[in-house]
């Protein structure tokens, strides 16, 4: 499943996005959701939603990074990687505008490099 609520930006349109959907049945299935960052919540709690109503044995989160102080949906990871703090990430998959993925670590943006 691919889903997003980006759409090219650094900030959550709040309108999630579902791109691709899975390709088979998940009733009675235990679902693992796996999130890189878990920040305003607001997709993640859009999909466990829908995921839930496939009837789904049961269903957990695991995040690599997690922005607590940004959430704004009532919802967590069971498994976190990190907290961090509210500043825009890249490197190690994570990118700016297809720029800095391929990084070999996370690193902080500057926002200056991304507020133009």
């Amino acid at each position: 499943m691919d889903v997003s609520s980006y759409h090219g930006g650094t900030e959550s349109t709040g309108e999630v996005q579902i791109i691709k959907d899975l390709g088979s049945s998940i009733e009675n299935k235990d679902v693992l959701i796996i999130e890189d960052i878990l920040e305003t919540g607001t997709t993640l709690k859009s999909i466990t939603e829908l995921l839930q109503s496939r009837k789904v044995n049961s269903l957990e989160i695991v995040t690599l990074l997690d922005k607590p102080n940004r959430r704004k949906a009532d919802i967590e990871a069971k498994y976190v990687g990190k907290k961090i703090p509210d500043e825009f990430v890249v490197g190690y998959g994570l990118d700016y505008r297809e720029l800095y993925r391929n990084l070999p670590y996370i690193g902080t943006l500057k926002p200056e490099v991304y507020s133009n």
